[in-house]
This record gives structure tokens, C-alpha cells and sequence, in this order.
């Protein structure tokens, strides 16, 4: 755990809580000089989240915001700020998860952000499958210990009976184009279109009411994402004007006219979301927040599944095609696992991408799609959302698990607190 230059005799074992209690008492005063609630972060790598690098960083923080960042010996702490001194560890900013599914049940919403907290995400988009507005409600709430959170409210698909009635079910346009303007009424973050038959399930949503569907979300200000799977739907969509993809081609390989399309309109973002990896995996990292019977249940259960591996290996080879081609790439992992942020990051490396690119992936281009502004980098002005590492993930993107501390606001969140209500309530 960290330690102040006030408390370094404090034994190891000191719990996180009473370390964050020193923190933020940090009022501390320096030869009778004003007060102050600055704390000056010292020693540590700085991955600051746009693709730089600092490899003996300074960042002070005050107020909740990042004040001051740089090379050790070129920030200037002020008098009486408290110093944490994090010779060894890696910073990163904290994660920005632009594609997932919340809660709509008020407590298991706030449950669910704050074990995104304790994973390192600093904010998250739920994407059209809420009910009873809940998403737009809780918008603007600061939940202590939890991720902050933006929605696409419901989102918009062709009747789909036997999946869930959140969204819009839309036949015509006119039905198309009404549920279009409820959403910017409640001023919905992003409209949400799904674009697929589930496998031959369903009839798709089609151009000629996604098209419209696009062009009225954009007279309101609105982007759309689409849940896309085929290669040809994802060119109609191109060419239909879509904002963002929140899902790679996955019947495919990307094809030289899908590229060429995509090239015409650079503006348009990647949200991957990769498929799992169909390999065994270790997954005692989990042991924090999974109770141990149902960490051994995942465990065994995952297994060599060659389907999978097929699933995920056209999905990479069109995401490593993207990145090469300088395709603007964001981070989204569906579903609500906290976790998955990690074994999102992994396989986007294995796909190809360095772990640098996923890194500015999964902070900065999230925060920038998403319109954070005070979000995904480590630098001055914006809101202190860190998480502190003690391995460097550019080294090994899997390190990005090995977390010391995460910071929301400027305040360390009380992973303690989470993992403890987390593994007891899997007991219950």
C-alpha cells in the first residue's frame, strides 16, 4: 500500500482506508504558510494516457484535479502539500469502458460502478438496454467509490420477442423517427441501433429505417453506434452516415471496400470488443471480488474451445488491419463483468496492437468519443482519475491487473470496502 513522507514508519499491513484518511488530511502546513490540499505524487512512471511516457513523474493534485505533470525536478510542489512517494509503481489514467450494459435496479447500479471502480474504470457508457430511465436519472450523481456512467437509454431494433423489451421496437419510420426524438427529449448520451438478425433469428434492422434513423439523430445532436456483425452490413452503415461501430466485423474478414469506405469518413470510431480468446485461462487475479466456489466454477470452466478461437481470430485479424490502417480505435467490453476491462486490453494486444495504443485506447480516444473532456489523460486540468500499478503494463498489458490504489476525484477508492462487500454478498 502507499505511503505519505508523514507515515513511512507505518507498518505495510496498514489498512487502505487509513492511508487515504492520511491523504486527504493532507491540510498540512509548511514553516506557517497557508494551508493547502495539494498532494504531490512522486517517483512513479507516468503513462499519461495521449501516448507519452514520463519515466520519473511528478503530479500533484488539488481540489480533485490533476494541478500540475512532469519530470521529476520540473514540477514545483507547493508549500505544505503532502508527498506520496511512488518510487517503483506505474501510473496510468484511469479506464474509459464506452460499450457495456448496466443495471437498470438502482442499488445493483451503484454495486455494479463501484466494482468497475475497483477495476480501474473511471467511467463507463451503458448502451440502449435500460428501462424507466435510470441511466439519464442517476447521470449526474457523484457515488462515492464508483465509476461515473453515461447512457444510451433504450436503445432502437426490429421486434426481437424472447430478448429484452428495453429497446425500441421500431417497424416503420415513423416509429423509427419518434423513438429518435423521445431520446433527445431525455437527452440520451448516444442513440443505439442494433443491426442483426441474431443469427437468422430475427429480421435486421434495415437501411431504409437506420438511415433515417441516423439522419434524425444527427439533427438533434446525437451520434448513433451501431451493434453491427456482418461485413456488409457494417459498409451500408458507412455509407448510411453511422458515428460509431460498438462491435467489430465478426462473419469476415474486412475486405479491400469495407477499408476504402471507412477511409472516406476517418471521423467514424472502432469500438473492438473483442470476442473471448477461447483459450484456458488463469483467472485467479479475480480472487478480490469473485467468492472462491464461483472462481472455481469460472476456472474450470474455462477450456480450449476452438469455435471460440476461430470466432476471435477473424475478429482480430480485421481489428489488427484497423489499428494499421490508423483507424480511430476506442474500448468497450459489452455485457457488465468489472473485470473484462483487463481481458479486453490483453486480447487487443494479442490482436496485434502494442500495449501503448490499447492503453490511449482505453483512456484517451473513450474519453475524447464519449465527450469526457476531463477524462483519459494524466495531465493538468483534468479530474484526478489514476490508477496506480505496481508493474509497468507497457511491458506486459496483463500488469495493467496488478493494481495498488485507484484514484476517483482526486480520492483513493476503498478497494478494501468493495472486495469485502463483494465476496461476502457471493456467500449469502
Amino acid at each position: 500500500m502507499l505511503r505519505t513522507d508523514s507515515v513511512t514508519s507505518t507498518p505495510a499491513a496498514i489498512p487502505a482506508l487509513a492511508i487515504a484518511a492520511v491523504l486527504a488530511a493532507g491540510c498540512a502546513t509548511d514553516g506557517g504558510g497557508d494551508a493547502t490540499d495539494a498532494v504531490a505524487y512522486e517517483g512513479a512512471r507516468v503513462i499519461a494516457g495521449d501516448g507519452s511516457v514520463i519515466e520519473s513523474g511528478v503530479f500533484v493534485v488539488e481540489a480533485g484535479r490533476f494541478a500540475a505533470v512532469g519530470a521529476s525536478g520540473e514540477v514545483e510542489v507547493p508549500d505544505g502539500a503532502e508527498r506520496v512517494d511512488l518510487s517503483g509503481r506505474t501510473v496510468m489514467p484511469a479506464l474509459v469502458n464506452a460499450h457495456l450494459h448496466l443495471s437498470s435496479e438502482r442499488e445493483e447500479r451503484i454495486e455494479q460502478l463501484q466494482h468497475m471502480a475497483y477495476y480501474g474504470a473511471a467511467a463507463v457508457v451503458s448502451l440502449g438496454t435500460e428501462t424507466g430511465g435510470i441511466g439519464i436519472e442517476m447521470r449526474d450523481e457523484v457515488i462515492p467509490d464508483a465509476a461515473r456512467a453515461k447512457t444510451a437509454d433504450r436503445g432502437i431494433t426490429m421486434p426481437e420477442p424472447g430478448r429484452s423489451e428495453a429497446p425500441y421496437w421500431v417497424e416503420t419510420e415513423e416509429e423509427a423517427l419518434a423513438a429518435v426524438r423521445e431520446l433527445a427529449e431525455r437527452q440520451a448520451d448516444i442513440v443505439k441501433i442494433w443491426v442483426d438478425d441474431r443469427g437468422g433469428r430475427y429480421e435486421q434492422l434495415p437501411p431504409e429505417l437506420y438511415g433515417p434513423i441516423i439522419d434524425e439523430a444527427h439533427r438533434h445532436g446525437l451520434m448513433v453506434t451501431a451493434h453491427v456483425f456482418y461485413l456488409e452490413d457494417a459498409k451500408r452503415l458507412l455509407r448510411a452516415g453511422v458515428d460509431v461501430f460498438a462491435h467489430g466485423v465478426r462473419d469476415l474478414d474486412a475486405d479491400d471496400e469495407l477499408m476504402e469506405l471507412w477511409a472516406e469518413r476517418p471521423e467514424v470510431v472502432l469500438v473492438p470488443n473483442l470476442p473471448g480468446p477461447g483459450v484456458a485461462l488463469d483467472l485467479s487475479w479475480l480472487s478480490g471480488t469473485v467468492p472462491a466456489d464461483q472462481l472455481a466454477e469460472m476456472q474450470a470452466a474455462s477450456v480450449d474451445n476452438p469455435a471460440a478461437q476461430e470466432s476471435f481470430g477473424i475478429q482480430a485479424r480485421n481489428l489488427a488491419r484497423f489499428a494499421e490502417a490508423g483507424i480511430r480505435i476506442s474500448f468497450g467490453t459489452d455485457g457488465n463483468a468489472a473485470w473484462a476491462v483487463h481481458q479486453e486490453m490483453e486480447d487487443m494486444v494479442h490482436s496485434g496492437m502494442t500495449p501503448g495504443d490499447v492503453i490511449v485506447a482505453a483512456t484517451k480516444t473513450s474519453a475524447e468519443l464519449m465527450s469526457w473532456d476531463d477524462l483519459g489523460e494524466i495531465a493538468a486540468g483534468k479530474s484526478a482519475d489514476f490508477i496506480v500499478l505496481d508493474a509497468n503494463p507497457l511491458d506486459d498489458i496483463t500488469n495493467t491487473r496488478r493494481i495498488d490504489a485507484v484514484y476517483l476525484r482526486g480520492a483513493m477508492v476503498d478497494r478494501d470496502g468493495i472486495s469485502a462487500r463483494l465476496l461476502a454478498a457471493g456467500t449469502e
